[in-house]
C-alpha cells in the first residue's frame, strides 16, 4: 500500500464505498451490445455511481479503476457471463469525479466474448436498492452488509458514544479473502449504519487483513490533529506485516503511516493499553501468539516468544473474577476462541492452565472485544464472524449478536461464559409468559409461542427424565441427562446441570440459532439452516418427572425497519 494524503485518501474511500442512499430499484441490466470483448473503457462522469455487475459462483477476475487524480484501485470481481443476469450490482460512487473520467481496465485477460466492461452502468442510485435488507435469508438482527461478503470483525473500538464494527469485507465477489476494511457504525450495539470502507489498499499485491484499534487519549503517538484523540488502527498487510493508520474523523477516513511496517511479517495484530506499564501492547499471530510493546504506537520492542497451540486473530484482555473488580485475571485467545486464563505483566503472559473450549457451535470464528469501554459501563463485549451462508443471496456471512463476557467460579475452576448484551430488550414485541407445568411426550408447554425472530428464556428441572427436547422452528436442541451434554445438530457441549435446574436461552434469526445454556457456562452459535416457514416451537421429555419452572419468550423485532 502507498502512502496515503489524508485528503486523498478519503477521496478514495468514496470512491471504493458501498452505496449509502438507497434510492428506486433500477431496470435489471442493458442488453449487452458489440462482438468482441473490451478490456478498458473510460467513463465521462455523469452521475453517482458506477454499478459493477457480480455473478455468484464465476471466477474471479482483477479489474483496475483509475481516478483522475491519478490514483488506481484493484480487486478481484465475480462477473456475469455475456447473457448471464448479475447476482447483484456492487456500486462505485463517484460523485467526487463529476464532470472528469474514470477508467475501468481489466488487469487479467477476460474470455473472448466477455460483456462485463459494457454492462457496467452509470446511475443515480444503486439497482434493486428498494431490495436491500429486505432478501428472504437477510438476518433481522444480526448485522451484514449489504452486498458482498465479510468476515472477521477487526478493530472494534468505542469512541464518543459509537461503537465501531470494522470488519473483513469484499464488496465485488461473494467469497472470502477481503482486501477491505468495511465499516459500521452503532449508538446501542443493536442498529447499525454501514459507512465506506475504512482501509482500502491502494496497490494490488496486498490485502488489508485484521488487526485492532485504539484511541490514543494522551496523544502519545503525535497524531491528533483536532480537538479528539486519534483512534489508530493497526491490520495485516500482507506484503509487509503490522501496518498502523490513524484518524482525526471519528474513525471514518484513516491516513497511514509513512514508517510502515511497524512490526514486520507478524499477522492479524491486536492492540490494548497496558495501564501499570503506561505502555502499549501488540499481540501478533508469530508461530502462536507473541507481544511487543511501545509507548507511541510507532516504535515497538522485539518479539517475545511465541506461546504456542495459538494461532490467527490474537486477542487478550483481563476481566474481573465473578464481577468482583478487586480479583482478576487475563484471557487469551485466537480464532476458534478456546482460552487459557492467566497472568499478564505487560510483556509475557502466564497460563494458570491449558486451554480451555470456549465456543460449542458450527458458526462462530475470529472474535474480537472491544477496546475503550467506558469504565462505567465495565463490560467486555465481544462480537464474532457468523459463518452462516446465505445461498443465492447478493450478500455473504454476518457478525454473531454481541456478547457481554464474565469470568467465573465452576466446579471446574475458572470458566469464560457469554450472554446476549441486555441491549437485546430494545427489540423485544410481542411477549409470551408462561408458568410452572409438567414436561411430557404429549403436551408441548410453548404451544402458544409462534415467531421467526425470538428471544426466549427457559428455566427447566429434568428430575428423572432421560432427555430435555426444545424445538426451534423444527430445530432440536437436546440436553441428554445421562451423558450431562447439550447438543445441537452434530454439536455437542459438556454441561452439568445447576443444582439440578437446565437454563436455556435461545435467540433465533432467519437461518441461525444462538443457544446459551445456564446462564453462558455453554455458548453454542448455529447455523441451522432453519425452514423459512415454521415458527413453531415445542417443549417435550423422554421419560416422566420434568418440569418446566418458567419461560418468558419475546418476538423479536427486525433492525432494518
Amino acid at each position: 500500500m502507498s502512502i496515503m494524503k489524508q485528503t486523498l485518501h478519503k477521496a478514495l474511500l468514496v470512491a471504493a464505498a458501498t452505496v449509502f442512499s438507497l434510492g428506486p430499484c433500477l431496470a435489471q441490466d442493458a442488453k449487452p451490445a458489440g462482438a468482441t470483448t473490451l478490456q478498458k473503457r473510460e467513463f465521462a462522469i455523469e452521475k453517482p455511481y458506477l454499478n459493477l455487475p457480480v455473478k455468484r459462483g464465476t471466477a474471479p477476475q482483477r479489474m483496475r479503476l483509475t481516478f483522475p487524480d491519478g490514483n488506481r484501485l484493484e480487486f478481484n470481481i465475480c462477473t456475469p457471463g455475456a447473457a448471464d443476469p448479475p447476482s447483484y450490482w456492487s456500486p462505485v460512487d463517484v460523485t467526487a469525479f463529476k464532470g472528469k473520467t474514470v477508467t475501468a481496465e481489466w488487469v487479467d485477460k477476460l474470455p473472448e466474448n466477455s460483456r462485463a466492461l459494457e454492462r457496467i452502468e452509470q446511475t443515480d442510485a444503486l439497482h434493486d436498492a428498494c431490495s436491500i435488507y429486505q432478501e428472504p435469508l437477510r438476518p433481522q438482527f444480526h448485522y451484514s452488509v449489504r452486498r458482498g461478503w465479510s468476515n472477521d470483525p477487526n478493530g472494534l473500538v468505542y469512541f464518543k458514544g459509537e461503537y465501531h464494527l470494522y470488519y473483513q469485507y469484499t464488496p465485488y465477489k461473494l467469497e472470502g479473502g477481503g482486501t477491505h476494511w468495511g465499516h459500521a457504525v452503532s449508538q446501542d450495539l443493536v442498529h447499525w449504519q454501514e459507512l465506506a470502507p475504512a482501509i482500502v489498499p491502494l496497490t494490488p499485491d496486498e490485502n488489508a487483513f485484521s488487526g485492532s484499534c485504539v484511541v490514543d487519549v494522551d496523544n502519545l503517538s503525535g497524531f491528533k490533529t483536532g480537538a479528539d484523540p486519534a483512534i489508530v488502527a493497526t491490520w495485516f498487510g500482507t506484503r509487509r506485516g503490522a501496518c498502523i493508520a490513524y484518524s482525526n474523523d471519528r474513525g471514518r477516513t484513516f491516513t497511514e503511516y509513512k514508517a510502515n511496517p511497524v512490526v514486520p511479517f507478524v499477522g492479524d495484530p491486536k492492540m490494548i493499553w497496558y495501564a501499570p506499564g503506561k505502555h502499549w501492547v501488540m499481540a501478533v499471530n508469530w508461530k502462536g501468539i507473541a507481544f511487543s510493546t511501545s509507548p507511541d504506537l510507532k516504535k515497538w520492542s522485539p518479539l517475545t516468544d511465541p506461546i504456542e497451540g495459538f494461532f490467527e486473530c490474537p486477542e487478550i484482555f483481563e476481566i474481573a473474577v465473578d464481577g468482583n473488580p478487586a480479583t482478576k485475571k487475563w484471557i487469551l485467545y485466537s480464532a476458534d476462541g478456546a482460552y487459557a486464563v492467566g497472568a499478564f505483566d505487560g510483556k509475557e503472559f502466564t497460563p494458570d492452565g491449558g486451554k480451555q473450549p470456549y465456543n460449542f457451535g458450527n458458526a462462530y470464528y475470529a472474535s474480537q472485544t472491544f477496546n475503550n469501554i467506558p469504565a462505567e459501563d465495565g463490560r467486555r463485549i465481544q462480537i464474532a464472524w457468523g459463518k452462516i451462508d446465505m445461498p443465492e443471496m447478493p450478500f455473504e456471512q454476518c457478525m454473531l449478536f454481541p456478547v457481554e463476557l464474565t469470568l467465573r467460579t465452576t466446579d471446574d475452576g475458572l470458566r469464560l461464559c457469554a450472554m446476549p448484551v441486555r441491549e437485546i430488550a430494545k427489540l423485544h414485541g410481542r411477549k409470551w409468559q408462561i408458568g410452572r407445568q409438567s414436561i411430557s411426550k404429549t403436551t408441548n408447554p410453548l404451544a402458544q409461542v409462534t415467531a421467526a425472530l425470538a428471544d426466549i428464556a427457559l428455566e427447566i428441572e429434568p428430575q428423572t427424565a432421560s432427555e430435555i427436547t426444545l424445538t426451534v422452528r423444527g430445530l432440536p436442541i437436546v440436553y441428554d441427562m445421562p451423558k450431562n451434554e447439550l447438543r445441537c445438530l452434530e454439536k455437542t457441549a459438556p454441561l452439568k446441570l445447576d443444582k439440578g435446574k437446565l437454563r436455556l436461552r435461545i435467540l433465533t434469526d432467519r437461518q441461525s440459532v444462538e443457544i446459551y445454556a445456564n446462564d453462558g457456562r455453554v455458548y453454542m452459535p448455529m447455523n441451522g439452516h432453519l425452514d423459512l416457514a415454521k415458527r413453531d416451537f415445542a417443549l417435550s421429555a423422554k421419560g416422566d418427572g420434568a418440569t418446566l419452572l418458567s419461560a418468558t419468550a419475546f418476538e423479536l423485532n427486525s433492525i432494518w425497519k
